[in-house]
């Protein structure tokens, strides 16, 4: 799932946080237990379908609901029903996959129902996953379910593109259909061991077909059967979520494992209890760090998520602050299932191509950044070097790998520029191109502190080497929107995992995922070859030999320079309970008790 690395826009005070903090929030979450959550960028909307970046998929995974989840609570992660009866029926090709919902789960109340109750059924399964295939969603997901195979669904696509007409959503798919009302069945081309995890996705969340009929902007009106709904949105401010009247009995429970203490103690405080434990959620955008980290020492936001900046005041050495341990605020530290990197615009003119001097000037940028000043200088030691795109803690990460990815050489990266005609032919201590035209690589980013640190190290490391970088200053939304056109340079980001698996980030440079997730539009048969064998193939030696092979043909050609693993710090104040970000889990917020009353008499 695509994260920021960072955050932007200018420096607030902690006092005043933006629509939200200050009389008037206080006023309006009066009386009632309100979590309050801070985001580190903006959202781009709320339709599953279109969506692909973090902040927008956490809000999406409360209002929405797939088939199954995971524990909330249980490492390594179990599948549960959601809205499905039991675990599904699967043939044992793991090619047939049989969901039998549950009766009597409505969509929260919406005026495109015209007053009535509407029930979730097996149809709006079916119709959702259509959606992606619909060439007018421009889904960014498209591909991953391309990937799966399932029967009919990319031929329909391929015929509403070959004609021009719109999609149809009424021609029968084998692939996907519903046997009667609460059952629906997926047909895969080929054997898919690990689908489940699909079907666990915050994407495969159900939407029903009036609704999005309704509506010019899907991303604004989500409507779903999770325990909460929309109740306000200022774009990049502000969201608010509300109890959903219509979220049927679900009751807490989890299996955390025997020596989780504090998943333990959760499990005896909330087992059998409904959800969700609190009344709604106020989200407010906090791009920059400083902001962030004041409005939690002030008690403006119920939890954070440390900014790196910050680190030592928050855990120094690894533990936490006495001063914020008198508070009773506590803390959690781990090393997260993601990667950072910066990508190339394969189709550039200047750092784009497969040639071999295209090829050298990306691995002398790659070999020339300094990734450990980076940790140390803007990251405060929070995060590990990666080696490769797969996140720790998935299936295909192998700690003992090892890869230019993390090599700092700019000795290596001179003699590579000099070998294939990158000089400095007019003296001003700056590179040329080949044919002698000026060398200047443009790397989008964001107006934050943190990022201008980023910047600073890549101007600094490009220096050392003789070539110049200027960098494009624009929000998040605005810099992933023309990222996914095609029309960025360069451009550094996150990726973090939602399934423990870690063919999800070579997805990043699929060939057929260009216009979606592959950014860097990076196209080579032989890497695609290999993501196809990772995709039809079980786990095992087999298939874990295939992620190392796909690195070493990423870190070769280099259209992404991956940079770490970050280590996150999450704090939390004493007032509320059952607050844990864990990996590959984007439901949270239902799960955390807000004491309102406890908040009051510590801020008072």
């Amino acid at each position: 799932m695509i994260d920021r690395r960072t955050c932007t826009a200018a420096l607030l005070g902690a006092a005043t946080l933006p629509g939200w903090a200050g009389d008037a929030g206080t006023e309006r979450s009066a009386g009632r237990n309100i979590l309050r959550v801070p985001f580190e960028a903006a959202e781009t909307g709320f339709d599953p379908c279109k969506v692909s970046d973090l902040y927008s998929t956490r809000v999406n995974a409360h209002i929405f609901e797939p088939p199954y989840r995971y524990d909330p609570l249980a490492l390594p992660v179990k599948i549960r029903p959601l809205t499905a009866l039991a675990l599904p029926e699967v043939s044992s090709d793991f090619r047939l996959f049989t969901v039998t919902l549950q009766r009597g789960i409505l969509f929260a109340d919406d005026p495109a129902f015209k007053g009535r109750p509407r029930e979730l059924v097996a149809e709006d399964y079916v119709y959702s996953l259509k959606r992606f295939f619909d060439p007018a969603t421009k889904s960014p997901n498209v591909t991953s379910l391309e990937d799966e195979g399932i029967v009919g669904l990319s031929e329909l696509r391929e015929r509403a593109l070959r004609d021009k007409r719109p999609f149809d959503y009424d021609t029968p798919v084998e692939g996907v259909r519903a046997l009667d009302r609460y059952t629906f069945q997926i047909r895969l081309k080929a054997p898919r061991s690990r689908f489940l995890h699909t079907l666990c996705a915050v994407q495969m969340g159900a939407v029903a077909r009036e609704v999005i009929e309704a509506y010019d902007d899907s991303m604004a009106h989500p409507v779903g059967t999770g325990p909460y709904r929309l109740k306000a949105w200022r774009r990049s401010s502000l969201i608010e979520l509300e109890r959903n009247p219509s979220f049927r009995p679900v009751f807490f429970d989890a299996e955390p494992a025997p020596d989780d203490t504090q998943g333990q103690a959760w499990l005896q405080r909330f087992k059998g209890r409904r959800l969700p434990f609190n009344d709604g959620i106020e989200i407010v955008v906090l791009d920059e760090g400083q902001p962030r980290w004041l409005s939690f020492l002030n008690g403006q936001v119920d939890f954070v998520r440390v900014p790196p900046e910050f680190t030592a005041q928050a855990m120094p050495n690894g533990k936490l602050a006495p001063n914020l341990a008198r508070r009773g605020i506590q803390g959690d530290r781990y090393v997260n299932a993601d990667f950072t990197m910066t990508w190339f615009n394969m189709e550039d003119p200047v750092v784009g191509g497969y040639t071999p001097e295209k090829v050298a000037l990306r691995r002398a940028v790659g070999l020339a950044y300094d990734i450990e000043r980076e940790i140390h200088s803007a990251r405060r030691g929070a995060a590990v070097p990666a080696q490769s795109p797969a996140p720790p803690g998935c299936f295909g990460y192998d700690p003992a790998f090892r890869s230019e990815n993390s090599a700092f050489d700019p000795a290596r990266a001179n003699a590579l520029l000099d070998l294939y005609g990158y000089r400095d032919r007019d003296g001003d201590g700056w590179r040329e191109l080949p044919d002698g035209s000026p060398l200047v690589l443009t790397m989008a980013t964001q107006a934050s502190y943190f990022e201008r640190q980023i910047d600073e190290n890549w101007q600094r490391s490009l220096a050392a080497i003789g070539v110049r970088i200027r960098f494009n200053t624009a929000q998040w939304p605005a810099n992933y929107k023309a990222a996914r056109a095609g029309s960025l340079q360069m451009w550094s980001l996150g990726s973090t995992a939602s399934v423990p698996d870690a063919q999800q980030a070579f997805n990043y440079m699929y060939g057929p995922a260009i216009g979606g997730g592959n950014l860097a539009r990076f196209k080579l048969p032989a890497f695609d070859a290999i993501f196809d064998r990772m995709t039809a193939l079980p786990d095992g030696p087999e298939r874990a030999a295939l992620f190392a092979e796909a690195a070493k043909i990423i870190t070769a050609y280099m259209p992404y320079k991956t940079h770490v693993h970050r280590i996150l710090i999450h704090l939390n104040h004493p007032w509320i309970t059952g607050f844990r970000q864990s990996l590959f889990r984007y439901e949270v917020w239902q799960y955390v008790e807000v004491d309102s009353a406890a908040r009051e008499r510590a801020l008072r």
